[in-house]
């Protein structure tokens, strides 16, 4: 199997240099705000992460491909690193706290690009999160002081609890009674959103979430920490990865139930 502890090194050292411009300008008042073609927000926060983020790989990695949220895809291979330089950023834009950079690397594989490497950077939180193949998902301070990720052996959804990002989505799909139908069924239900209920699935505190509507830098490093911490991600399709436009995350005890309810009457 090959070795991926180069990458994540790397994966850190983006994410340090990442936090250190987000936290920059977290929270200014004379922060810059456009909206996209999508309608969606987009921060000179999240342009310069992203930037900073790719300078520091056309250094380091000049083979490599890139594909990040701001500026589309550069170059070609069999290796290509995914970013979000800010996962949330409405609440960025906000002053809430509760947003972070994806990191991930993915190399050509059976089924398409598969992520290898993720690492999940939320300053504001406090927080880091990170996975490679192989090797495990951790979550700390740095690579040297880190606990093991383990997902939860919870095995009844009436005892599990369901994370997600909002209601809204889910009825453009058709989904939304299967999604309420969930919401009754399970212990407890909570809207934390964006990259976090992923992190709390592989941590074992959530134990299922779902969004119907992604793009790939939203999922790829959210993937690799959820699998490497023992837990399912897929696509409300269930096809494996960050590939559906969706997601559905487990501790891959309640997975199939999770997408039974979310794919019932669509």
């Amino acid at each position: 199997m090959p070795d991926y502890r180069d990458d994540l090194r790397l994966a850190h050292v983006l994410a340090d240099a990442a936090d250190a411009a987000t936290m920059d300008r977290f929270k200014a008042l004379d922060l810059k705000v456009e909206t996209k073609p999508d309608m969606t927000p987009v921060s000179e926060a999240d342009k310069a992460a992203e930037e900073l983020i790719r300078g520091h790989l056309q250094r380091a990695r000049p083979r490599d491909a890139v594909l990040g949220e701001e500026y589309g895809i550069e170059g070609t291979g069999p290796r290509r690193w995914v970013i979000d330089p800010i996962d949330g950023t409405k609440n960025y834009v906000r002053g809430v706290p509760v947003w972070a950079t994806l990191i991930s690397l993915m190399e050509a594989g059976e089924g398409g690009y598969q992520p290898v490497v993720g690492v999940v950077s939320a300053p504001a939180l406090g927080r880091r999160w990170w996975a490679a193949k192989g090797h495990g998902a951790f979550t700390g301070r740095s690579l040297s002081s880190a606990t093991r990720l383990k997902v939860s052996q919870v095995s009844r959804m009436a005892d599990a609890s369901f994370a997600y990002s909002s209601l809204s989505g889910w009825e453009d799909q058709g989904r939304l009674d299967g999604f309420l139908d969930l919401t009754k069924a399970v212990w407890r239900t909570r809207g934390y959103g964006d990259f976090w209920p992923y992190m709390m699935v592989a941590e074992g505190s959530v134990d299922i979430c779902a969004e119907p509507e992604l793009s790939l830098w939203d999922m790829a490093a959210n993937a690799i920490v959820v699998t490497e911490a023992g837990g399912s991600f897929t696509g409300l399709d269930g096809r494996p990865g960050p590939h559906s436009g969706n997601a559905a995350a487990s501790n891959g005890t309640l997975h199939d139930e999770l997408l039974g309810y979310l794919n019932q009457r669509y």
